[in-house]
């Protein structure tokens, strides 16, 4: 069967294998090596990044990463931390004298604590073991701490208690980090339990900013936490690929890279 003789559908799984073997395609190739117009190679690519089979970017798509198991959080407090102190740094820096902030988990969110360690005259309220611990010794910054069910591999505090108390606090910003971004799938996580505290996090400030180093993005995990659009600011290191934040930023999402 001649490329040109075969139908849409099958057409459209020939290019996702191309894509899922060669990691992209460029609208180009789609036409020269399926002797189709432009416009039904890009109708093609939009077809599978409606399906969320590819990631769509300009001039072609790309294949969409599944997110590797996450690791316990001691282990990753090593992996990027050059571009994880740059973040937390900045983060840190959208922080007034005066606000109520909720620090979440995970070890970028950390960085930003570490920058408000030294702080006074605001509020950090979190579920994080250990932004507890690192600002515990501040008596010039109220620490709120949320309970519930302790997650081991994250230090982490989850769960209905964690949500059930949630639901009386509202802060003026809101830090979390997040397992996996990509514009067509929103932010993933790979662990219902704390997918759901999270999303009651999201729920509570006037401002929400995701923090997460470059290896985050063009990824999916497991569960989805929310829509691209649910969040207002996005900081990540400058190694981060500009084809998908300038997709991001498109969305009235402020994106900071540090």
């Amino acid at each position: 069967m001649t490329p040109n003789l075969i139908s849409g559908i099958e057409r459209q799984n020939k290019i996702l294998h191309w894509i899922n073997r060669a990691n992209r395609i460029t609208i180009g190739e789609v036409c020269e090596q399926y002797s189709v117009s432009e416009a039904t190679a890009r109708r093609d690519l939009e077809s599978l990044a409606v399906q969320g089979k590819v990631q769509r970017v300009h001039g072609g798509a790309i294949a969409i990463e599944k997110a590797p198991p996450e690791l316990p959080i001691h282990q990753r407090q090593v992996e990027q931390i050059a571009e994880k102190q740059r973040i937390g740094a900045v983060g840190a820096k959208l922080v007034n004298e005066g606000e109520t902030v909720f620090l979440g988990s995970g070890t970028t969110v950390l960085e930003v604590a570490r920058n408000l360690r030294e702080r006074q005259n605001i509020t950090v309220i979190t579920n994080s073991l250990p932004v507890i611990n690192l600002l515990s010794d501040n008596l010039k910054l109220t620490t709120v701490c949320i309970g519930g069910l302790l997650r081991p591999s994250e230090f982490s505090f989850i769960g209905h208690f964690a949500e059930q108390v949630l639901r009386e606090i509202r802060a003026d910003k809101v830090f979390i980090g997040v397992r996996a971004i990509n514009f067509k799938e929103g932010l993933t996580n790979d662990y219902l339990p704390e997918t759901l505290t999270d999303r009651a996090i999201l729920t509570i400030g006037q401002e929400n900013i995701v923090v997460a180093d470059h290896t985050k993005f063009g990824r999916t995990s497991t569960v989805l936490l929310v829509p691209i659009n649910q969040i207002h600011t996005l900081i990540t290191g400058i190694e981060a690929p500009d084809e998908m934040t300038k997709e991001i930023s498109k969305n009235r999402i402020n994106v900071i890279k540090a």
